[in-house]
């Protein structure tokens, strides 16, 4: 077997590995959490029942504020291997594999010697993990939405048409997963890019009417078909969750202006340090080719440099500006930003492969991929008792692995190069990853998820003997539990707050702080305690903590004698 070969077998066989570690290992240690997560999931499960794909519904009403691609996807994972909370992110990890597959693919097509690096480097940047265990939209709009940007760059590259399909087949998915914010984004990124080659008759070049022919056949049906059966759609969609998200605090996520700022640095952990190095080094060679190529600047002795890293640059940058002036502002929403800051991390690597790595740069990302590590160590701590320090032993094996990580990557790194700073910190990443679902996956299913309170209202109702479903409401809880316990119990929750006090005998879940208000709001009535979600039997004793100081309570009917 030739050396390229086993090379290339090698790579594609290591980055799938790792991918299936980053992605998929551990889907089910913690249950479903946010509000999203269970919402998006039991929207899903009801398309599958209801077999209406055109309207989402939740609890059997409609729900019109994101389009229909995450719902088809989990529907169709819940058909083939059941309904699960598992399940239910698969859509977003099936994803962020295929976009690490293209990454790989299109680096080795275009840049050949910084597929590898490129294609880990973007598989362990921490948003790419985290979003690809979300059972959300994100991962659906950010994976299309770089196959589509990867496939214009390899048109502006090579001139053959065949490469703009991808653009807009996938621009038109994004769509479906997002809205209009997907070909908005692609055409601004563009235009951008354009005007820096100054060169905008490149915009008019890309426009390619077959391909806009593909991108209306793969949005109009469901657009047109769901308005169709709703009305309301474009108000609430379009007006609502997009134009007035954007402009006003409708949905209450106001955040500063600088906030995506520490959001990105955080996302593209550990390779902050490089990535910003990399962002800072291309923004500086997209400047001065822009100074170059505008007219009388140039001379014979100079030339506009390689555009592959300032395409990268925009797309990266673009989306995060962008968001800055959105009043409403959500992590989420420059996921799409992470796939080209990382790529154009591995091609900065493997463009200065023969250059020995700056000690600063070496020393600031060994010290901060070691916190990272020691931060994972104290995360399960952390999340059961967040109002109290760890354990000053907890602390104590925290520093001394943080000071081991950091050792690692800067000695091995020192001594072997570029290769040695990639594997010395994918290996640590890799471990952390393994760390934090098996061994830490409960505690943030304890203190996030509803999955453990469900099972707990479950075995009250089999215990009463009632063999039926009895109204669950909830007290004084985040809306995060409310949502949970729909989708773990398959049915509405009613919220006391709302006036939605059942008549009849029913569950209800709070906090410990509200316990003492439910004679209150149930005068009359019965009531009983039938336990905590950390007390369940089926539950360790280490869960027996309750982070979420949640309580069951059983409630007597209104018009029958008490129980």
């Amino acid at each position: 077997m030739k050396s390229p070969t086993r090379t290339y077998i090698l790579e594609v066989a290591t980055f799938f590995t790792l991918c299936l570690l980053f992605f998929f290992y551990g889907l089910n240690s913690f249950g479903l959490v946010g509000a999203d997560e269970p919402r998006y999931a039991q929207i899903a499960r009801e398309m599958l029942r209801n077999n209406d794909y055109v309207t989402p519904t939740l609890h059997g009403s409609p729900w019109l504020e994101k389009p229909a691609l995450y719902y088809w996807r989990a529907a169709a994972a819940f058909h083939t291997f059941g309904v699960h909370d598992w399940v239910a992110r698969l859509p977003s990890a099936s994803f962020a594999l295929v976009l690490i597959i293209i990454v790989y693919f299109h680096m080795r097509r275009f840049r050949p010697g910084a597929q590898f690096g490129a294609a880990l480097i973007t598989a362990s940047a921490a948003a790419m993990i985290g979003f690809a265990r979300g059972a959300s939209t994100d991962m659906q709009l950010a994976a299309p939405f770089s196959f589509a940007m990867l496939g214009w760059y390899a048109w502006y590259e090579t001139g053959r048409k065949f490469w703009l399909f991808d653009l807009y087949f996938f621009i038109g998915v994004g769509m479906l997963a997002k809205g209009p914010v997907a070909p908005g984004l692609a055409f601004l990124i563009v235009t951008i890019f354009a005007a820096v080659r100054r060169d905008l008759k490149l915009i008019w070049r890309t426009l390619w009417w077959p391909g806009v022919l593909i991108f209306l056949a793969i949005v109009s049906p469901w657009y047109i078909a769901v308005q169709r059966a709703n009305p309301d759609f474009f108000r609430v969609f379009i007006l609502q969750h997009n134009l007035e998200r954007f402009a006003t605090d409708l949905f209450q996520h106001r955040q500063p202006f600088w906030f995506y700022l520490p959001v990105l640095a955080l996302s593209l952990m550990p390779w902050t340090v490089f990535a910003f190095t990399a962002l800072l080094s291309g923004a500086k060679q997209t400047w001065r080719d822009w100074r170059l190529s505008s007219p009388g600047m140039a001379r014979e002795s100079e030339r506009i440099g390689d555009a592959f890293p300032e395409f990268l640059v925009i797309w990266a940058l673009f989306p995060v500006v962008f968001f800055s002036f959105s009043q409403s502002k959500l992590p989420g929403y420059i996921l799409p930003s992470i796939p080209p800051a990382a790529i154009l991390t591995g091609d900065y690597l493997y463009r200065r492969r023969e250059k020995a790595v700056r000690v600063g740069l070496l020393s600031t990302h060994a010290l901060l991929t070691g916190l990272l590590m020691g931060a994972v160590l104290l995360t399960p701590l952390l999340v059961l008792n967040p109002k109290h320090a760890p354990p000053a032993s907890a602390m104590a094996y925290a520093l001394l692995l943080g000071t081991a990580v950091a050792l690692f990557i800067f000695l091995l790194t020192r001594r072997g190069g570029q290769r040695m700073l990639l594997w010395s910190t994918i290996l640590p990443t890799a471990f952390a990853v393994f760390f934090l679902l098996h061994f830490g996956g409960w505690a943030l299913d304890a203190a996030y998820s509803s999955r453990d309170v469900a099972a707990l209202i479950q075995k009250a109702e089999q215990r009463q003997a009632l063999g039926f479903a009895i109204p669950v409401a909830v007290f004084q809880t985040r809306r995060d539990v409310e949502y949970g316990l729909g989708f773990y119990l398959d049915e509405p929750i009613q919220r006391y707050e709302r006036g939605e006090v059942p008549g009849a005998a029913h569950i209800v879940v709070t906090t410990e702080a509200a316990s003492n208000q439910l004679a209150a709001k149930v005068p009359g009535r019965e009531i009983l305690l039938l336990g905590e979600p950390g007390k369940a039997e089926s539950v360790t004793p280490a869960r027996a903590l309750n982070p979420q100081k949640l309580e069951v309570y059983w409630i007597s009917s209104s018009n029958l004698p008490s129980r």
